[in-house]
């Protein structure tokens, strides 16, 4: 008997904009300019906006039916209650977003977020439908001592709760010491680490070799195309060079 059953497609790179604390609403005519360039000549690849919580309504709206994802950029962990000035993941879903980033070095960094709390909030988003983008990485200073690997497969192990399996969900490794600061690994470095979280994703998820492994950490139109075409890599997390169309539609192309 002949075997016709053909392999499955790897799923599409994904790159994603992280805007940070930056964006008013005049910013989103950058938004609008990404999205109208895709419209005429389609990405190869999926592309998401991550705009400041003010901005999550708006941009859905101005962009709807088009090309580009909308996600947010961090959720608490319970549904509802009494936690001034947090975010839960069916009012983002209700403002527009369909992807969220958790556990960015930045929110472990600046407010001392552990893997539980990462964990607990990645399981806040997928019970409200929204698509995880969890971010792993290392300090210099653990890479110098030569823990960067036992950091970043601790991090994939505990801040990705059972619950994912079976769901659409990404994983970012971005190195602390690349975000903002010029620097990058290089690509051996890379697919080192990638394939150490992808060791970690098979073992402990059925469609673990599928998750997407994108790269984040001083991407740029300079270096898009070499990181995002070497192996197991795939997409990138964007920060700075996302905020204006000129410099995030080369990264797209670049996929």
């Amino acid at each position: 008997m002949t075997d016709t059953a053909h392999p499955t497609s790897p799923p599409r790179k994904l790159v994603a904009g992280n805007w940070k604390m930056h964006g008013l609403a005049g910013e989103l005519e950058q938004a609008r300019a990404v999205a109208e360039a895709l419209a005429k000549e389609p990405a190869r690849c999926r592309v998401a906006i991550f705009p400041p919580a003010t901005l999550i309504h708006r941009m859905a709206e101005a962009l709807s039916g088009g090309p580009v994802e909308i996600g947010a950029q961090d959720v608490h962990h319970a549904a509802r209650g009494a936690f001034t000035g947090d975010i839960c993941a069916e009012m983002l879903r209700d403002a527009g977003a369909t992807l969220v980033i958790l556990g960015h070095s930045e929110r472990r960094g600046h407010h001392r977020e552990s893997d539980v709390q990462v964990a607990a909030k990645v399981a806040a988003a997928i019970s409200a439908g929204l698509e995880p983008l969890v971010c792993v990485g290392e300090t210099l200073e653990q890479r110098e001592a030569g823990e960067h690997i036992d950091v970043v497969r601790r991090q994939v192990q505990e801040s990705l709760p059972q619950s994912l399996d079976g769901r659409a969900f990404a994983v970012s490794y971005e190195p602390v010491w690349a975000i903002g600061t010029g620097l990058t690994p290089s690509i051996g470095e890379i697919e080192q680490m990638n394939a150490e979280i992808r060791q970690v994703l098979s073992d402990r998820f059925s469609e673990g070799g599928d998750v997407p492994i994108l790269y984040g950490g001083s991407v740029k139109p300079s270096n898009a195309r070499e990181i995002l075409h070497a192996d197991g890599v795939g997409g990138a997390l964007v920060g700075g060079a996302s905020l204006t169309a000129a410099e995030f539609l080369p990264i797209i192309r670049a996929a």
